[in-house]
């Protein structure tokens, strides 16, 4: 992990950031899904309930500076990127009072961090999509769908996504993906059936030998932080 997050700031610090600083930290970078001991010491100390919640800061009288503080030293932090987008349009500007960098650029640095967040790129994807960038939210979602692997949840959420970009074709495949993998919820079928783009999957030829699944799909909890529209 070390010498993994060593290559990307060296990376980083080649140009992969232009504009958007240095991913060096005084703490961390840490990573949000898998580094959790190393958490407790930046969460509980700026991003608390009212600082999600965009009510308060918790060393400062605005929650921009202690997101900014968290993103810093959690770049893919999930839940705090969505605050700081949620901070962007509440202060109407593109680069909310006490950020270090813009809302865009806070993406462009969790991405260059842990570029196989699938989480991270679905929720730039709404991001870009809320901004009209549509090209740019669909590139990020075929993103996130080649990091997704076998993840039912995760590829369940990037069919939202699409079905929210108008890009029924793909939320279906997404749909059928997240099926066959086990993940059932009725929400996205119910979305495209009331959008008249729903078709059933076709039922796979059961083999004479089936294998039973020892290993079932884990959703990780850091995936609940997904947003679900």
């Amino acid at each position: 992990m070390l010498l993994a997050a060593t290559a990307c700031v060296s990376a980083w610090g080649q140009g992969a950031g232009a504009g958007c600083g240095s991913l060096e930290a005084s703490y961390g970078p840490y990573d949000y899904r898998t580094d959790h001991s190393k958490l407790p010491i930046v969460t509980g100390a700026h991003f608390t309930a009212p600082v999600e919640a965009l009510i308060r800061g918790a060393t400062s009288t605005l929650p921009g500076p202690d997101i900014s503080y968290t993103l810093r030293a959690i770049p893919n932090h999930h839940r705090a990127l969505i605050s700081m987008m949620k901070l962007g349009e509440k202060e109407k500007t593109s680069k909310p009072y006490g950020s270090n960098y813009t809302v865009a650029c806070w993406f462009t640095r969790a991405i260059a961090f842990r570029p196989d967040d699938a989480i991270v790129r679905m929720i730039y994807s709404g991001f870009l999509n809320s901004k009209g960038n549509i090209n740019d939210a669909n590139n990020q979602l075929e993103l996130a769908t080649a990091s997704a692997n076998d993840n039912g949840f995760t590829h369940y959420n990037i069919g939202l996504h699409y079905f929210d970009l108008k890009n029924y074709d793909k939320a279906l495949v997404q749909a059928h993906k997240a099926i066959g993998l086990g993940f059932n919820h009725a929400d996205l079928r119910n979305q495209l059936t009331a959008a008249g783009k729903w078709k059933e999957p076709e039922t796979a030829p059961v083999p004479s030998n089936p294998t039973v699944l020892t290993n079932p799909v884990q959703v990780p909890a850091a995936a609940a932080s997904a947003p679900a529209n």
